[in-house]
């Protein structure tokens, strides 16, 4: 509603991610075994909505984690923030061996709807985009999948591709006409470069789990990786259901996939604001 501002829409925000990432840190802590005191450190991602202090904090404060628990909030990376901050979660783990990062990502995509607005933009996010929240727990030690090589591209001159415009009422959605075409003309050469670098071929990877940013951004993948038509089940499967959760929706692919298989190499793929790819390995 036109009428509901930055402070309606913000509270509401604030309110209901908090709610959200509560009720995803409650339900992994019991599914690990683990307690809260058992957590080292928190990785929010999150770009429908601002708060500060972030959530990452709220949720600290919400829960009762530990006074000396590590925060890193993540803004602003829309649609690639659940792969790209899932790989910082696992860069934090990483640098301290042992420790155990908790990883939340949640987007309320529908606080974007703006009821006077009649653009095709507006109308088109409103069909698309859902809200959502997700998370992981990411340790050095465990037998779950292990972190392999990931990798960043963006795009030259693209700044207006995908992002944010801040209105006086709330955020407005854009995403160019054009992303389907940059995936089809650019993104087999970024994923080659990339699988190069890494000493990696395409017959290397067994599974795709990509974020779903349409269905044409979806034709343009599976082009991209050779496969036949139809043959990123999971991700369409999860646009069907949720439609785009923004940067949650790529975690809710991985879990469809069973990616617990073992001996299993996954390739997990987004797009984001910037215009950015995010590429990131993970090992069975």
């Amino acid at each position: 509603d036109a009428e509901h501002g930055w402070r309606d829409r913000t509270a509401l925000y604030i309110e209901n991610a908090t709610a959200l990432l509560s009720q995803v840190t409650q339900a992994l802590l019991a599914e690990s075994g683990l307690s809260k005191d058992d957590i080292d450190a928190i990785v929010v991602s999150s770009t429908t909505g601002v708060a500060t202090p972030s959530l990452d904090a709220l949720v600290v404060e919400r829960l009762g984690l530990r006074r000396d628990i590590r925060r890193l909030p993540i803004f602003g990376l829309g649609c690639a923030g659940g792969v790209t901050g899932l790989a910082r979660a696992a860069d934090l783990a990483l640098s301290r061996p042992g420790s155990r990062v908790l990883f939340l990502v949640v987007e309320l995509c529908a606080l974007t709807f703006r009821k006077d607005d009649h653009g095709k933009s507006n109308i088109v996010a409103t069909a698309l985009f859902g809200d959502g929240a997700a998370g992981a727990i990411v340790s050095t030690e465990g037998d779950g999948p292990a972190f392999g090589p990931g990798g960043e591209y963006t795009w030259p001159d693209s700044l207006s591709i995908m992002g944010w415009e801040v209105e006086e009422d709330g955020l407005k959605a854009i995403f160019s006409q054009s992303i389907p075409m940059l995936v089809a003309n650019d993104f087999r050469s970024i994923l080659h470069g990339f699988l190069a670098r890494n000493d990696l071929k395409l017959r290397d990877i067994d599974r795709f789990a990509c974020h779903p940013g349409g269905a044409k951004v979806l034709d343009a993948l599976e082009d991209a990786f050779e496969l036949d038509r139809g043959a990123l089940e999971e991700s369409r499967s999860v646009l069907r259901d949720y439609g785009n959760m923004s940067a949650v929706t790529a975690l809710f692919v991985l879990e469809r996939m069973a990616w617990r298989q073992k001996d299993q190499r996954i390739l997990m793929s987004a797009l984001g604001p910037g215009f950015s790819s995010v590429l990131q390995v993970l090992e069975g």
